[in-house]
């Protein structure tokens, strides 16, 4: 008989590191499953492959435990039963960020090497949505394929995939980013554990080939069919070459075969004779009911996202660009603590942890990875600033004496930048070594007079600013070359505001000894509750809302500010308000205003609210919890009884400040509910933007028609924005990855800054009482009015530089090779966002990276003042190039597509 259709049963086992067992429990688990697979195929050469979940970091789990087994394991994956890669974990897309998901391939490429293969698969099997930038990522990676189970397709209760309308004809379908890269697609249209445990009795294998021929054949469109024999934490089937030569007897008219995704997509390109649809963009399960779509994750346990950011833009957008400014001053440029770092970080980025959707151990020991790769960041930091520093020219600073104290202060961000600095200076030191008593150094360090003082910058210009004495603080140095160097200082706290550094630049300054005063600008204070700059207007109401007006366009927003609180009763994947229930607010709730701050260079006001909240959900939610009832179905409704809530916000202006900065710090004691705030734009437009990895993405205000639920809250990373004609209003954040467009006539957006529930959620009862972050938090924001154009008007590049703090550095007075106001590259394009600055392992040439922001093609033109620079254009990959000189002006220029993600490496 001919053979019409070929089954492709490719084993796997899907390995969430960490979920509903603490990690070790889990790691116990993969250590048995790891042991059995080798043993099974060393005794048979039947068992032919294995894929091992696209990641590189069960190789380092099982090794850990069992390094004895290395050469074995090695061997199965150079002979291509055991394909590797080509992540190293697989990530949660929406809330890692940009540089973290190019770290994840490249690490992964890079532990592959040791095994001299790699398999290039696309692979996303359970992420929860995908972004849109995914097939140019892919692309770069030298990858045309992309294998996943969400996004398209209805999925609910314990990964239950259903019928309904999804943008696909079959479960193979042309994916589009928005740049125009096109990856092959393929979707688990019935999960990636469809050929799972098959059966190896002949009346068992019947009904089960019938009902799964039937079922992959439904959505296929060529006769090659796939089957993924293994699930979540899924030992492997020892029996399945029997299982397979049932199949064989039980179907002549079929080949089975026990396969590998590179053997199958070769065989499905051959078989393709028909258009597949096309699917642009992200996928986020917009064309479904909207009750399983799993996106308040993104505000699940929001203290992991605020760590997970700070870990981020630490490692890319701070220690990265220093170590790259350090290695041109002779620092070895340190690719194992980067590695280390950023492994340890990502190991908190799988969807299951990122996402906050485990069980309370887990998130336990989050924090400590987030700690320890943080830590090892701030090594790389101190070390890269210190070397850079060294070798700045501070000489002009000597004609103020030898108490000077100079510092150098460094924007990290890939735009010029102004703002608020603080610097903590040693103003005086005495080491122990000098040979005084305790008592003595004790007495000398607090007589100093610290009278007298002022900023100043390498030109001699005073800078207004304010000191605060920290009085007598203990420090050391560790030295390279000897023991520990304690000492006794006396130190100081300046805030002053820097203007003008250049993009990857730095800026130097010096606190000296002087009568030189500083032009005092006006306050920034108009009144008890106004605060107003050259650009900006803040009015505060008695409620504590606020007005802002945009002086510079004369568009005001109104009722900015306010507070809304409403029931949860759903889990740690997805919210759900209590029915019925009308949400709380702060509107009219009477607030404590006073000033706190009134500087030459900022201004803040204080707003107190005490709100009374209800304590929790009622008893029906526990009795709902534990009898499994899908959240969707819930009746529970909110206590009666209450409790205080009460809410600090400081609400900042900066006198070059683009935009208004709003820090709150809460003590939640209650559980079940949702807290946000609201800021309404009043803006006509159907659609708003947000950032996402490599893109600014438009979605739409109003959901598809599939959409049930009635909360469409979406994910961000850095901002989301409004923008009508002439007028718009960007939201920063920092660590708060869920908003929503609110339906209300007003176009609010809206913020969470908290989501407290009790349970994992999912395919069991998971308790999570931790999960109700009881306890004190501090969320901070950027609200930033512009001209309608988030890009044009520098509004997107104001919300990326709100993620990266400055950095300074205090020195002494010394010749250096390094301008006190310097600036490696200079570039200018209002359309490209710049992401990352680094030094490739590979190579040992600096990479930049920008991505276009906008539709239209680009220019860049980069400038260096490195002698002798060559420069080239790669891939996330990093291959070296063909080289090419900067022109006699220092300049190398070229074109930058719509959307594209562009990497150019330059050797010095």
């Amino acid at each position: 008989m001919t053979q019409s259709r070929k089954a492709h049963i490719i084993s796997h086992t899907h390995w969430d590191r960490e979920w509903y067992l603490p990690y070790e429990k889990h790691h116990v688990r993969l250590i048995q499953l790891m042991d059995q697979l080798l043993e099974t195929m060393e005794k048979d050469s039947e068992y032919r492959y294995f894929f091992l979940d696209g990641q590189t970091i069960i190789l380092e789990d099982y090794l850990q435990v069992r390094p004895e087994k290395k050469e074995q394991l090695e061997k199965l994956i150079h002979d291509g039963r055991i394909q590797i890669g080509p992540w190293y974990i697989l990530q949660d897309a929406f809330l890692t960020s940009s540089e973290a998901n190019v770290r994840n391939m490249q690490i992964g490429h890079q532990d592959t090497e040791a095994y001299g293969t790699i398999s290039k698969i696309g692979y996303f099997p359970d992420t929860f949505g995908l972004v849109g930038q995914t097939p140019q990522l892919m692309k770069q990676s030298g990858i045309d394929n992309a294998f996943f189970g969400r996004g398209v397709k209805p999925t609910g209760f314990n990964n239950t995939v259903s019928d309904g309308d999804f943008e696909s004809s079959f479960s193979e379908l042309v994916w589009e980013g928005p740049d125009g890269s096109k990856v092959l697609g393929i979707l688990f249209a019935n999960w990636y554990s469809n050929g799972n445990e098959v059966p190896v009795d002949e009346e068992e294998a019947k009904a089960y080939w019938e009902r799964k021929l039937a079922d992959a054949e439904k959505y296929a469109s060529t006769g090659q069919l796939l089957y993924m024999n293994g699930c979540d934490h899924q030992p492997i089937q020892c029996d399945l070459p029997e299982a397979i030569q049932t199949a064989k007897k039980l179907h002549p008219d079929t080949e089975f075969v026990h396969s590998t995704f590179a053997d199958y997509l070769v065989d499905l390109k051959n078989s393709m004779s028909q258009d597949l649809s096309s699917v642009q963009g992200e996928l986020r399960s917009q064309r479904t009911d909207g009750w399983g779509t799993l996106v308040n994750t993104a505000s699940a346990r929001v203290y992991l996202k605020q760590m997970n950011q700070t870990g981020q833009s630490i490692l890319e957008k701070v220690a990265e660009p220093l170590a790259s400014f350090a290695s041109l001053v002779g620092q070895e440029y340190p690719h194992h603590l980067f590695t280390y770092a950023w492994k340890t970080l990502m190991q908190n980025h799988p969807h299951d942890s990122i996402c906050g959707c485990s069980v309370d151990e887990v998130h336990r020991e989050m924090v400590t990875r987030f700690d320890k790769s943080r830590h090892v960041a701030e090594s790389i930091v101190d070390d890269s600033k210190k070397a850079i520093v060294e070798a700045v020219d501070t000489t002009s600073f000597a004609k103020w004496g030898e108490s000077s104290v100079p510092f150098v202060v460094f924007n990290t961000t890939g735009w010029k930048r102004s703002g608020t600095v603080t610097v903590e200076l040693d103003a005086e030191r005495l080491y122990f070594r000098d040979g005084f008593s305790l008592e003595e150094t004790s007495r000398r360090m607090k007589e100093i007079d610290l009278s007298g003082r002022a900023v100043v910058d390498s030109e001699g210009n005073s800078v207004a600013f304010t000191m605060e004495d920290l009085g007598l603080q203990f420090g050391y140095d560790l030295p390279d070359d000897k023991f520990r160097q304690p000492y006794m200082c006396r130190r100081v706290k300046l805030t002053f505001e820097a203007k003008d550094l250049s993009a990857l630049g730095i800026k130097t300054y010096a606190f000296v000894r002087g009568n030189v005063k500083p032009a005092v600008p006006a306050s920034l204070l108009a009144g008890d509750r106004v605060l107003e700059n050259g650009t900006l207007k803040v009015e505060l109401a008695s409620d504590g809302s606020f007005t802002l007006t945009d002086k510079r366009s004369g568009q005001v927003f109104r009722d900015l500010g306010v507070y809304e609180n409403t029931g949860d009763i759903g889990n740690e994947y997805m919210f759900k308000q209590p029915e019925g229930e009308e949400a709380l607010t702060t509107k009219g709730l009477d607030a404590k205003i006073r000033i706190v701050e009134d500087t030459p260079y900022r201004a803040t006001l204080e707003v107190i609210h005490e709100w009374e909240i209800p304590v929790s959900a009622d008893e029906k939610l526990d009795q709902e919890q534990h009898e499994l009832i899908y959240y969707p179905q819930r009746k529970a409704q909110r206590s009666s009884e209450t409790v205080m809530l009460s809410i600090r916000t400081l609400i900042s202006l900066n006198r070059e400040g683009k935009g208004i900065e709003l820090e709150a710090t809460f003590n939640n004691q209650a559980k079940d509910h949702r807290l946000r705030a609201l800021f309404p734009t009043d803006l006509e437009t159907s659609v708003h933007h947000a950032d996402s990895m490599f893109e600014i993405v438009s979605r739409n205000n109003v959901p598809a028609k599939e959409w049930e639920n009635p909360s469409n809250t979406a994910h961000q990373q850095a901002f989301v924005d409004v923008g009508g004609e002439g007028a718009g209003l960007t939201v920063a954040n920092l660590g708060l990855n869920e908003y929503e467009v609110l339906r209300d006539g007003r176009n609010t957006i809206a913020v969470t800054m908290l989501r407290a529930v009790g349970e994992l959620g999912d395919w069991g009862y998971f308790p999570t009482p931790e999960a109700q972050c009881l306890g004190v938090n501090t969320v901070r924001m950027e609200i930033i009015p512009h001209n309608g154009d988030g890009i044009a008007s520098g509004a997107y590049a104001e919300a990326y530089q709100f993620q990266i703090p400055w950095t300074v550095c205090q020195t002494g007075i010394h010749e250096g090779t390094v301008s006190p106001d310097f600036a490696a590259f200079e570039w200018e394009n209002e359309d490209l966002a710049f992401s990352s600055l680094k030094v490739s392992r590979k190579s040992g040439d600096m990479m930049l990276r920008w991505f276009n922001m906008g539709e239209a093609p680009a220019e860049l033109t980069l400038q260096s003042k490195l002698s002798g620079a060559q420069a080239y254009k790669t891939t996330i990959l990093e291959e070296t190039g063909d080289l090419q000189p900067f022109n006699d002006r220092g300049e190398f220029s070229l074109s930058v597509k719509p959307y594209e993600i562009l990497t150019i490496g330059v050797k010095a």
